[in-house]
């Protein structure tokens, strides 16, 4: 009998398949690290299998869920549902290049923070901080935190739990992981006054005369009828059920997805890109957005769930950072006392998955960047040509990582490819080398997407994109 056995530095793991180059087993000799990167023609020597979530029909409640997403009453102004922000003919993401959406009652009022994406979510672990623990999905329980001084695990493409001695914040939903569950998440935008601005005593009323009330009613129970806060709650769950059942905010369908199963081949500069990607080094992308199957079989995320402060540039388009004692500060800002209690981690933002990034037209939690280009620019040259990025004072002196206060400064990540790199040296990747992860990042765009053209919901009666 013969076993197939890869070692790939990229994928990160042992496989065994039958397309890798075969040796005998027991006595075969060690490969090199790489021997599954992807071959010089593109394809994948060591396809691999892994498992996509099954799609099944939309239970009662998530298809409650669906109605509920689409619905406009449901918003401070009635103009606004859920499918506004995260557009479903966009990858439930934002459209446009605003680098934050406008809502509240009369849609005039600046969001806070970038749109993220509603997709990909279903794997999040809940927040914590503990252990890096890789390329594990489970979360660790919370631990001590350091109020100051906690030093930062350095990690690369190649070796992502190298800081697994050090606590990490990890998990959680919106950018600064305060909530846990889709339920938790849907009710913020809906009651936020620069969002959705709707009240609880709106949604009840909506709840009670829409449409799909009998609906709602059926799944709430006797409690629902008598207790409007609980059929809220029953709504919020709803929207929450659709967002982790339908299989359109999962879907797995990228040229990629299709490349791990030695389906699909790599253009040449994909290919040049996806090695840069892994590339500790160089792009050293792979240290956060993980890009190999989990131990248990499941497809990438490309996120490693875990929060990092990049020290993007204040972005001045969003009004309130005019103020100059305005700041935000991420996951030190997600509960009271936090930058006192979390000041290790002030400044830090989750790291979003990679998936349909070449779609989107804003990037950081600020929206600062609005190109992969920008993007990519930033990450290789942010210390070595500051002036691109961050204005000068009035002694001309560069204020670099001005969306950060100075005593904060320490927790910005500076010791990880392509961060390491000092002034006089060259960048780690060149002007080419980026142009070359973008194209890579484009092989991550899900090709099974539902269908965008407006029509009207049968029991809502309300216009909105499927």
């Amino acid at each position: 009998m013969r076993t197939i056995r890869c070692v790939s530095a990229v994928l990160g793991m042992t496989v065994l398949g039958s397309g890798c180059d075969a040796q005998s087993s027991p006595v075969s000799p060690p490969l090199s690290h790489d021997v599954c990167d992807p071959a010089p023609d593109g394809r994948n020597p060591c396809p691999q299998n892994f498992h996509r979530p099954g799609q099944a029909s939309l239970s009662q409640m998530a298809q409650l869920g669906r109605m509920l997403f689409y619905d406009k009453a449901l918003s401070g102004s009635g103009k606004l549902s859920c499918a506004s922000c995260h557009d479903p003919a966009n990858h439930y993401g934002p459209t446009g290049n605003a680098s934050v959406f406008e809502g509240g009652a009369d849609l005039h009022r600046q969001g806070r923070r970038a749109i993220p994406t509603l997709t990909y979510l279903e794997r999040m672990p809940p927040f914590s901080i503990g252990p890096d623990l890789g390329n594990d999905d489970v979360a660790p329980r919370v631990i001590a935190v350091p109020s100051t001084g906690n030093q930062r695990g350095s990690k690369s493409a190649t070796d992502t739990a190298s800081s697994a001695a050090h606590s990490v914040p990890q998990g959680g939903l919106f950018w600064d992981g305060r909530v846990d569950t889709f339920q938790q998440q849907a009710g913020g935008p809906l009651f936020d006054p620069d969002e959705m601005a709707s009240t609880p005593e709106r949604v009840t009323a909506r709840l009670n005369t829409a449409p799909y009330r009998a609906a709602l009613l059926a799944l709430a129970g006797t409690r629902g009828e008598k207790d409007p806060a609980f059929l809220r709650e029953e709504a919020l769950f709803a929207i929450g059920r659709y967002e982790l059942e339908d299989r359109h905010f999962h879907e797995y369908s990228s040229r990629f997805d299709a490349w791990l199963e030695g389906k699909a081949r790599f253009r040449p500069l994909e290919r040049e890109g996806y090695l840069l990607f892994n590339d500790p080094q160089k792009g050293n992308c792979a240290a956060c957005h993980l890009d190999h199957i989990t131990r248990d079989g499941l497809p990438p995320l490309f996120t490693d769930h875990q929060y990092e402060a990049l020290g993007a540039p204040r972005n001045m388009a969003i009004s309130r950072n005019a103020v100059a004692s305005y700041d935000d500060l991420g996951v030190c800002d997600s509960q009271p006392d936090g930058r006192k209690a979390f000041a290790a981690y002030c400044g830090m933002f989750v790291t979003p998955t990679l998936r349909n990034v070449a779609t989107r037209h804003v990037f950081f939690h600020n929206g600062v960047f609005h190109t992969l280009e920008a993007v990519l620019d930033f990450y290789a040259v942010r210390d070595l040509q500051p002036e691109k990025f961050y204005p000068s004072g009035l002694d001309e002196k560069i204020n670099v990582y001005n969306d950060v206060p100075e005593k904060y400064r320490s927790n910005i990540d500076t010791i990880d490819a392509p961060f390491d790199r000092r002034s006089g040296e060259a960048p780690a990747l060149t002007e080419n080398e980026r142009r070359g992860i973008i194209a890579f990042l484009g092989t991550l765009t899900d090709t099974d997407a539902p269908a965008v053209a407006p029509v009207a919901d049968p029991v809502t009666g309300q216009t909105g994109q499927r």
